[in-house]
């Protein structure tokens, strides 16, 4: 697979070749099986709208999916909705960016059924990007100082790509994610933000859904973006 420059600087060539998504047939949101996780072919995976997660095989065992649902589920930047309830639980809390990456990810694996594909070499491979400056966390304190809720996701250039969240407390979830939707829409440039799937829960957010080839049209456009996580750092955003 051939590198690829983007606002994050130039991604070396992957030892993996994967299937191209604009050639997949619609509604199928499972392109390919196979390759590593490595570091490279994950972010390169991400450039062309492709993201890993495990999937079931008959036998019951798991194997490494590539996926690009379609259709896709994003969040226009400026048509989040916050209601009266979740500005009100804002104040409750303290929002940090990039204190505590690997517990924000395996708090996402322990927590629910949405996380459960989130395996020991899932943590290591985003885990290791975090320490590159590509995977980045949200993180939501109590009063207490407890880690309650959070998420996790891929910046490359223009895109962030949000890949899991949780909650332990009511509504934290939610504050991260407008937190991090907060952060992003402070700067500048062209942005993309990806939730993979539009849910129940994600669309009284503002999250919507787009095909996959519109999807991957304004991939293109946002990937030279500078990075938002690069323009403004990780520090820490506070209540209220």
């Amino acid at each position: 697979m051939y590198s690829i420059s983007t606002g994050s600087g130039q991604i070396p060539l992957s030892p993996w070749s994967l299937a191209d998504p604009r050639l997949a047939q619609p509604d199928s949101d499972l392109i390919c099986i196979g390759a590593e996780l490595d570091p490279i072919t994950v972010l390169h995976a991400y450039t062309v709208g492709l993201f890993p997660m495990q999937v079931d095989t008959e036998s019951g065992e798991q194997e490494l999916g590539w996926w690009s649902p379609d259709p896709r589920g994003i969040l226009r930047l400026d048509q989040l909705i916050v209601s009266r309830s979740l500005r009100k639980s804002m104040r409750k809390f303290t929002v940090t960016f990039d204190q505590a990456f690997e517990r924000v990810m395996r708090s996402c694996w322990r927590n629910g059924s949405d996380g459960n594909w989130i395996t020991d070499e899932f943590v290591e491979t985003y885990t290791y990007l975090h320490g590159k400056g590509f995977a980045h966390s949200v993180e939501v304190w109590n009063t207490d100082g407890e880690l309650v809720g959070g998420l996790y996701g891929i910046e490359i250039g223009g895109l962030f790509a949000g890949e899991s969240m949780f909650h332990r407390e009511r509504d934290a979830s939610k504050v991260a994610l407008a937190s991090i939707v907060h952060k992003l829409g402070e700067c500048p440039g062209k942005r993309l933000f990806d939730v993979q799937w539009q849910t129940d829960h994600l669309a009284t957010m503002g999250v919507t859904q787009i095909s996959r080839e519109t999807y991957l049209d304004e991939l293109a456009l946002v990937l030279r973006t500078v990075p938002c996580f690069l323009l403004l750092g990780n520090d820490r955003e506070g209540n209220g």
